[in-house]
């Protein structure tokens, strides 16, 4: 049907009458909700316009090679399209079937409705064009040509490139509904847009039609509504509205100034808008952005699209009130990870975590409602990201929001100890430190000689119980003492040298180049790569052009490059199980994938000496032997001195012995989860070559229990597949808070302390000294291109970053904390750090100077 009326269709419909009109349709079979009279122009009608223009189809070939960033191609094409598309005529057929349905005199809004528009993952809000007070058959007509061809502005096209719609997916309805000459209008959210608090809905409202406040005419009222209540509102001065023209279209005119501030809307009218609102979000389940008129007192619906921004929340299965935290703020990986990747990490995990846009919570809500667990949780955040904490402050401040409870806390946090408790003594021994790598090393032994001899629903059975192994490692009592032993121990001297001696951070330097520490020796190793390319200029060219997975085999054809490709060799047995975001089992190791460790080693072969590993990190244990000399000089000046001073003493070796065990749990569980993996793709070849699956990676799609039941039945639901790609790629677009409330609430924390200079951006000091220096903006690893004298500026920092901490002058994160793996690096690395700047990517450009006051916790923007 080329031609189809709002009655006779439904959200089921949206491939045919595109976004807008499947929503439409739906909301006009809904009992007490308005929808202006009209019809829908289908998609099939496109379809069968397109075919009487080939010429569209090269030139999309054309469009589809173009870059996003190329905006003066993107535009010059896409003006092509639009003119081509305009210049068709509309079969008699189809214009007889618009035709005969438009009244003699009536007025029409006629609107584009595509088919990846107002979607659950992605509104594409604003990419296709609306036209309001067109009147009579022959500007209907060509206004339906003008929202065809607008599938093709410049905005829409630079819109599905960069969330990887395919242009040809993509077809064009039309709706066209007789016009309402509204005396109010505007947008109403079922979820507050902003902090995405499910509880709360807005409205926005102004006089006259709704595109003046759209077109930023005009400041509309705001309304916030809650549980029914009207709880805050701003009236705003309305000096101009958009009407409908007499003679066609629309024009501004100007507020009897005596109106200008008085509400568009009643208090009675907003609160009954917010009651319709509700019953369409209940109809189509999920928070709605939805646009509506008002003529006399009766409410039109004009259009309801879902709200794509907001971050989901997690499946409690019930309506208590929850609090839950960000495991990948704790972890260092805050991107959005695919379903087999969070099911892995949540099988694996010490405390039960629930997954809500990709992401891993923790469920704090108990632990909060005690005094003990609100405390110990408290504490935590405030030594790892203060952030975290003043959120949940905020939280908390709010009266019955968690009604207190009496029994203790269940579980632990995110796989920690329990929050604020003390570790059972233990002896400072390095020995202790080596028996628990062996220990690792023995386990991780075991798990590579028995996985090899399972295969199909048995590797699962198998995984299972190995899950199991490795729970006992993460909650092995010595493990944990060893490594609360040198984190308290790095707070002890933190505190003590700071009321003491007035030092600030004091452990910063007394940890320089620990003995130990996995992650450390990582970086420095790919120092000694460097050393044996530098002297092989064929080598070094060919890494220069090389790609990402071919390096080891090519190398050997050059001079020297069986020496290199040995060196590389040797480091990816050591560290090839690593890579940027490696809590996600479903990222590309550099065993996969050496080419990314290439920008990197080249980085050093141009920025160092030959030998520069070795002498790093001897000046850097020099640097700590002089400091720990001087502070316990220092120390025994002061009254009880030398009581001071051996208690410092005593400090300081118990932090060089246990502080650099920190990293390596994390080294023990990411090399066994290369395992696992390994294993499952191993699976997977099997599962493609039956037939089941049409590519490998297709698993990481599936949870764990999902992929253990292909393995047994060999079917698999293809559609669930494309669904969940569709669901990460919309998932990647969006930013996750620290703190979540079960309300849908993203709850922000904000820094509390004084000598921040204005303009200056706050953050956590997580490694001394200030240093200046060309900021670099970089997101992903692969395409670093660093000097000695710049700062490094990304959004997380996990341990594969340390590859180039060794070739930078200082560090600026997103997210992080005292004790996480970049901070840890960048002090025994001696290099300035500030953690946990907000929106530090955006707010800072690439190439600025910039300022790093690693000390006192702020950047400063110099130029």
């Amino acid at each position: 049907m080329d031609v189809l009326d709002l009655q006779e269709v439904d959200e089921t419909q949206s491939a045919v009458v595109g976004g807008k009109g499947a929503h439409l349709g739906a909301l006009s079979r809904l009992d007490g909700i308005d929808v202006p009279a009209g019809f829908c122009v289908t998609t099939d009608a496109y379809r069968r316009i397109l075919a009487q223009a080939p010429d569209v189809d090269a030139l999309l070939d054309q469009l589809s090679r173009l870059e996003a960033d190329d905006r003066e191609a993107i535009r010059a094409l896409s003006a092509r399209i639009r003119r081509t598309v305009e210049g068709i005529a509309v079969p008699e057929d189809i214009a007889a079937a618009i035709t005969g349905r438009l009244g003699a005199e009536t007025s029409y809004a006629v609107r584009s409705s595509a088919t990846a528009e107002d979607l659950p993952t992605a509104s594409f809000a604003g990419q296709q064009d609306t036209y309001l007070n067109v009147v009579g058959p022959a500007a209907v007509l060509a206004h339906v040509r003008r929202c065809w061809a607008s599938l093709f502005t410049e905005r829409a096209v630079i819109y599905r490139r960069r969330n990887g719609v395919d242009h040809r997916t993509v077809l064009m309805a039309v709706v066209v509904q007789k016009m309402v000459f509204p005396d109010a209008a505007g947008i109403l959210f079922t979820a507050d847009p902003v902090t995405g608090d499910r509880k709360v809905a807005t409205v926005d409202a102004g006089f006259g039609l709704g595109e003046a406040m759209v077109s930023g005419l005009v400041n509309p009222d705001v309304f916030t509504v809650r549980d029914g209540q009207i709880v805050a509102r701003a009236i705003a001065a309305k000096e101009r509205a958009v009407q409908a023209g007499p003679a066609g279209g629309t024009q501004e005119v100007a507020i009897d100034p005596q109106r200008q501030r008085q509400p568009a809307l009643t208090d009675a009218q907003v609160v009954r808008l917010v009651q319709l609102g509700r019953r369409i979000e209940a109809h189509f389940g999920r928070p709605q952005d939805i646009e509506w008129c008002l003529t006399g007192d009766d409410f039109r619906i004009v259009q309801s699209r879902p709200i794509t921004t907001l971050f989901p929340v997690p499946q409690a299965g019930d309506r208590e009130n929850r609090v839950y935290l960000s495991v990948g703020h704790q972890q260092m990986m805050t991107d959005a990870m695919r379903p087999l990747g969070y099911s892995m990490w949540q099988l694996t995990a010490m405390a039960p975590m629930h997954e809500a846009g990709g992401r891993l919570f923790v469920d704090v809500t108990r632990a909060l409602a005690t005094p003990a667990g609100r405390a110990g949780i408290l504490e935590m955040a405030s030594r790892s990201d203060p952030l975290t904490r003043d959120a949940l402050q905020t939280v908390l401040d709010r009266p019955g929001f968690l009604p207190p409870v009496d029994a203790a806390p269940a579980g632990q946090v995110a796989g920690t100890p329990a929050a604020g408790a003390a570790p059972t003594a233990i002896e400072t021994d390095p020995a202790i430190v080596t028996e628990l790598i062996e220990r690792s090393r023995s386990s991780l032994a075991a798990l590579r000689r028995d996985i090899a001899a399972v295969t199909g629903p048995e590797l699962f059975d198998f995984l299972l119980a190995a899950f199991q192994e490795h729970k006992r490692l993460l909650s092995d009592a010595l493990s944990i003492q060893a490594i609360m032993a040198g984190m308290e121990a790095t707070w002890w001297l933190n505190d003590r040298l700071l009321g003491w001696l007035g030092e600030r951070n004091a452990a910063d330097a007394l940890t320089l180049s620990a003995p130990g520490n996995i992650t450390s020796e990582m970086g420095l190793a790919l120092l000694d790569v460097a050393d044996v390319i530098r002297p092989y200029p064929q080598v070094v060219e060919f890494l220069r052009g090389a790609g990402d997975e071919d390096i080891l085999d090519e190398l050997p054809k050059l001079a020297g490059g069986a020496e290199a490709r040995d060196a590389i060799e040797t480091y990816l047995d050591r560290y090839g199980m690593r890579c940027v975001g490696e809590i996600d089992i479903t990222r590309p190791r550099w065993r996969e994938r050496p080419g990314t460790l290439v920008p990197a080693i080249l980085d050093n072969v141009r920025n160092f000496e030959p030998g520069a590993a070795g002498r790093r990190f001897e000046q850097g244990r020099r640097q700590a032997q002089a400091k720990a000399r001087e502070v316990l000089a220092r120390l025994r000046e002061l009254p009880d001195g030398e009581q001071k001073a051996g208690e410092t003493e005593r400090m300081i070796e118990r932090v060089r012995t246990f502080i650099g065990y920190r990293e390596y749990p994390k080294y023990n569980i990411v090399s066994r989860s290369f395992v696992y993996k390994q294993a499952l793709l191993g699976e997977a070849e099997r599962l493609v070559q039956a037939g089941v699956l049409a590519d490998p990676e297709d698993i990481y799609y599936l949870t764990f229990p999902e992929l253990h039941k292909v393995a047994r039945s060999h079917r698999v639901d293809p559609g669930l597949i494309r669904q969940r790609r569709e669901e990460f790629r919309s998932h990647q677009a969006l930013t996750p808070p620290r703190v979540l409330t079960s309300d849908g609430e993203a709850v922000a924390g904000a820094y509390r302390r004084d000598g921040v200079p204005a303009g200056a951006l706050a953050g956590i000091p997580v490694s001394g000294g200030t240093v200046e220096g060309r900021a670099r903006v970089v997101l992903d690893l692969a395409e670093a291109d660093l000097g000695t004298d710049d700062i490094l500026v990304t959004s997380y920092t996990d341990p594969s970053w340390s590859t180039v901490f060794v070739g930078i002058a200082g560090l600026v994160t997103e997210v992080g904390g005292p004790m996480t793996h970049g901070a840890v690096i960048a002090r025994e690395y001696g290099l300035p750090a500030v953690v946990g700047v907000e929106r530090a990517t955006r707010l800072i450009r690439d190439g600025q100077r910039i300022r790093v006051h690693g000390t006192d916790g702020y950047v400063e923007i110099l130029s």
